[in-house]
């Protein structure tokens, strides 16, 4: 071979591809279909551990729930509804338990494919998003269960005297908060989106307006009942967790190429 063939470049070393695929093992379609199917089912009796022990602590729960409802009086209307009240208040709290354990499954599937650069991002995305998810859980109790609850009472009260279904309270109790805490996700997907570079901080920044409105309309969508002071504070949660995640995307997102 002459001086002036060049050779082809070699195929880079497996230390750097084990740097960055750091967790990766090779394995068949079936094997990822079995592993996916394990961790389901794991996720699942994790959930149905926790609401069975949430069943056993239903009636301090309910009690629980019904503090907001300063003064009302609360009826059982057809056989059975406290019955299935209670199957209801149980699965939403076991859920909640069991909700790290299940985004562990979750990550435990899905790290080892992902770049090192990607894995860095994971856990503090996990951890931020559970503790919004607490948080949202914390504002719909403290602010929006009793605004929407005192209005609905004050309107009407010199007509009508509130006696209302358990079933129905609860649904409305249980609805708003679990709404509440998937709206507080809205600055973790706004940091995964800018740190993958699918949209800039910018872009983000720009399009306020639309996020103005698209709040509003959230709030009218997410809250079951229509009295606008639980809309308002919920459209000014939102909004204020979105111009968070602006500043968390403009922190993470790559550096922008000429």
């Amino acid at each position: 071979m002459s001086e002036n063939d060049t050779l082809p470049a070699p195929a880079p070393p497996l230390s750097d591809l084990g740097n960055e695929f750091p967790g990766e093992v090779e394995m068949t379609l079936v094997d990822h279909l079995e592993e996916l199917r394990s961790r389901i089912l794991r996720s699942l009796l994790a959930v149905v551990i926790g609401a069975a022990g949430c069943l056993l602590l239903v009636r301090p729960l309910v009690r629980l729930l019904e503090v907001p409802a300063h003064g009302i009086r609360f009826l059982q209307l057809a056989p059975g509804e406290f019955l299935f009240v209670s199957l209801k208040v149980a699965g939403y709290a076991g859920l909640t338990l069991a909700l790290p354990y299940v985004l562990y499954e979750g990550l435990a599937f899905v790290l080892p494919g992902l770049p090192r650069r990607e894995q860095r991002l994971v856990a503090p995305a996990v951890a931020g998003s559970a503790v919004l998810f607490v948080a949202g859980l914390a504002f719909a109790w403290w602010a929006l269960v009793p605004a929407a609850l005192n209005f609905l009472v004050s309107y009407g009260a010199d007509v009508v005297e509130p006696i209302w279904s358990i079933e129905r309270y609860l649904d409305f109790v249980l609805l708003l908060m679990v709404a509440t805490a998937l709206a507080f996700q809205l600055p973790v997907l706004q940091l995964l989106l800018a740190a993958l570079g699918v949209v800039r901080a910018q872009t983000m920044l720009g399009a306020w307006r639309w996020v103005v409105v698209a709040s509003a309309l959230a709030g009218a969508v997410l809250t079951p009942s229509t009295d606008p002071i639980t809309m308002l504070l919920l459209t000014g949660a939102i909004t204020a967790l979105y111009l968070i995640g602006v500043g968390l995307a403009t922190l993470v997102q790559r550096p922008q190429t000429a």
